[in-house]
């Protein structure tokens, strides 16, 4: 007898979240801390102001945020991943993957022609291979 798979994550483009529980899922996907405590980060109202939109994953309606990606753009035809998360419980089953080609479904439908993306050296295999991005040459200046 087999145990059933539990279904994977409804993607959500410009899903809803609150800065709470994003903070919380920044923290988890990214080693850091979360605070309860301290001040949400404004995601909402960043999003709103410089994104072309964002994709959500849940288990279902008013389940837990399990991951995320923004797509930032020019205005025209570049547009931009960002912040790339995934919970931790919820890792090595595809659903970064499923993000990313969500993110670029809804670029190519709003316009855009390029996605770009940067990444630690640790991540090359996933966005190369498994996302389908080609590698280019880049810069990067610490401000």
């Amino acid at each position: 007898m087999t145990t059933p798979q539990p279904s994977p994550p409804d993607l959500h483009w410009r899903g809803g979240f609150t800065d709470r529980e994003l903070d919380a899922l920044h923290a988890a996907a990214f080693g850091g801390s979360h605070d309860p405590d301290r001040p949400a980060t404004p995601w909402r109202a960043r999003l709103e102001r410089h994104s072309l939109g964002w994709v959500c994953a849940r288990p279902g309606p008013g389940g837990p945020l399990l991951g995320f990606v923004n797509v930032l753009w020019d205005g025209g035809v570049h547009a931009f991943l960002l912040d790339t998360a995934v919970a931790p419980a919820a890792r090595h089953a595809g659903l970064g993957t499923r993000l990313v080609a969500a993110a670029a479904d809804n670029a190519r439908a709003a316009g855009c022609d390029w996605l770009h993306v940067d990444f630690e050296p640790h991540l090359r295999d996933y966005y190369l291979d498994a996302c389908g991005f080609r590698p280019t040459d880049a810069g990067l200046l610490r401000l």
